[in-house]
């Protein structure tokens, strides 16, 4: 049908949130147009059977004494089916207007659907350049004069002034048939971001992060596909995907080449930017290590401590039973003394409930050095659990890797080098790597890879250790 024949039906909803799920209406406004042509109007305000927030109330003026008296939505519901009958569902970001509505319907137990249009996406492909593409800031921009904003009947009225300059500017009609017909997974687009910034994304390995007007980061996430990714919270129907949208001002990202890295660097980011939108990870883990260090009678004393009690670390652990378990596995397997291993235990410190061998040495029955040649093999063991290694991934190009390292079980960060270079050393990966902070989830990222991929791609750096007191 030729787009100045097709009916369509110009929509705004006024709501109790901003989410697009969980809301109720407050305020519906339709104009039903033919072509260019305004046919009809229905506006009426909605009982939502909810209380209406203050900050709701501050921005669109409507409170809860305004709708006491109004209709519920199941009242005016067969007037807005038969309004919109045969007629194409148009709003500016269109996806929040029909969710919501459809919601409503769903609540009585009807099914309502219909073609729909976003004035975002068109006023982004027939008027590029914009700076924002925001009802509001559009309005401004081309000179549409907007009156009792984030009223749905204000908005409504600019909103078909701008759907008619559309049509205008498309009079083969072939740009709105494009988005009415097709299968286009674009979605509404963020209304503040630059296109370009989207388009200079690639079909990558990477991290991606949105920000918002001040730059600041509200979001950080990995993908295989970086464009894909990125696009998919575009068209997403959550809330959260449509929340965040309408704060995206800006977005980077960094190709890491791999999966592995991607993951890495996205937990370490998110540590770092805390953002808005990021849920998992946000909250911090502890971590317990295995601690050795030489008490006062010069006895090698270990204790389980957490990440920042000491400066020398032996292991670290991201659950505390699992330190002491091993610990307590160490204190069996060299015959230390339980006392010196920091647990607890009553006069004679074979009381432990499970270690209950020791050769005397908190008794004085033992040599202080001979009971110390035990315990630094005890530490040695602990490394050969722990080893150092490089773990070997693609890199950004086809002419270099990534290399990963894991000193002593823990890891030190990631970094790129020409396929040419030789490593065969931690010093030679040392002179590569990003430093980066161990945490739960790099743990947890490094065991997952391993678990799935075994030791095809690891190097062993594992050094001689030799430590002397």
């Amino acid at each position: 049908m030729n787009s100045k024949e097709q009916h369509y039906c110009i929509v705004d909803i006024e709501t109790t949130g901003n989410r697009m799920s969980g809301n109720r209406m407050t305020e519906i406004c339709m104009v039903k147009m033919c072509g260019a042509t305004v046919l009809d109007k229905f506006t009426t305000l909605i009982d939502p059977q909810a209380l209406i927030p203050d900050y709701i109330t501050t921005l669109t003026g409507i409170d809860n004494e305004l709708v006491a008296t109004a209709p519920l939505f199941s009242e005016v519901a067969q007037d807005i089916i038969e309004f919109s009958r045969d007629c194409v569902f148009v709003a500016h970001n269109v996806n929040f207007d029909y969710n919501v509505l459809r919601n409503e319907f769903k609540r009585i137990n009807h099914d309502f659907k219909r073609k729909k249009l976003c004035t975002v996406r068109l006023s982004r492909e027939l008027i590029p350049g914009m700076r924002s593409y925001s009802l509001g800031k559009l309005c401004d921009q081309i000179g549409i004069k907007l009156q009792n904003r984030h009223r749905a009947e204000g908005d409504t009225d600019a909103t078909v002034i701008l759907f008619k300059k559309l049509l205008s500017i498309n009079e083969s009609g072939e740009t709105f048939q494009k988005f009415i017909n097709g299968n286009q997974k674009e979605g509404t687009f963020p209304p503040h971001l630059d296109r370009s910034q989207f388009d200079e994304l690639p079909e990558r390995h990477g991290v991606y992060l949105f920000k918002n007007k001040e730059q600041k980061v509200i979001y950080v996430g990995k993908a295989i596909n970086l464009r894909k990714r990125v696009l998919s919270h575009f068209y997403s129907k959550r809330s959260k995907s449509y929340l965040m949208c309408q704060e995206i001002h800006h977005i980077e990202h960094i190709p890491t080449g791999n999966e592995l890295v991607a993951l890495l660097e996205e937990s370490d980011l998110i540590k770092k930017y805390y953002p808005k939108f990021n849920v998992v990870q946000k909250k911090p883990k502890p971590a317990y290590q295995i601690l050795h260090y030489k008490n006062q009678l010069g006895v090698i004393q270990f204790a389980v401590g957490l990440v920042k009690s000491y400066d020398y670390t032996v292991i670290t652990h991201y659950n505390r039973a699992h330190a002491v378990e091993q610990l307590e596995q160490l204190c069996a397997d060299f015959n230390l003394c339980p006392r010196y291993c920091s647990f607890k235990t009553k006069a004679d410190c074979t009381s432990h409930y499970k270690l209950k061998s020791c050769n005397g040495v908190c008794r004085k029955e033992e040599l202080i050095s001979l009971y110390n040649i035990r315990a630094q093999q005890a530490i040695e063991s602990l490394h050969s659990q722990n080893p150092t290694y490089t773990i070997k991934q693609p890199g950004r190009t086809i002419d270099e890797e990534c290399i990963v390292l894991i000193k002593d079980g823990e890891y030190q960060g990631y970094g790129y080098v020409s396929s040419h270079d030789s490593i065969a050393s931690i010093e030679d990966c040392e002179n590569f790597i990003d430093r980066k902070v161990a945490n739960f989830h790099t743990n947890q990222i490094l065991r997952s890879y391993l678990h799935k991929y075994g030791e095809r791609y690891v190097l062993d750096l594992n050094p001689k250790i030799i430590y002397a007191y």
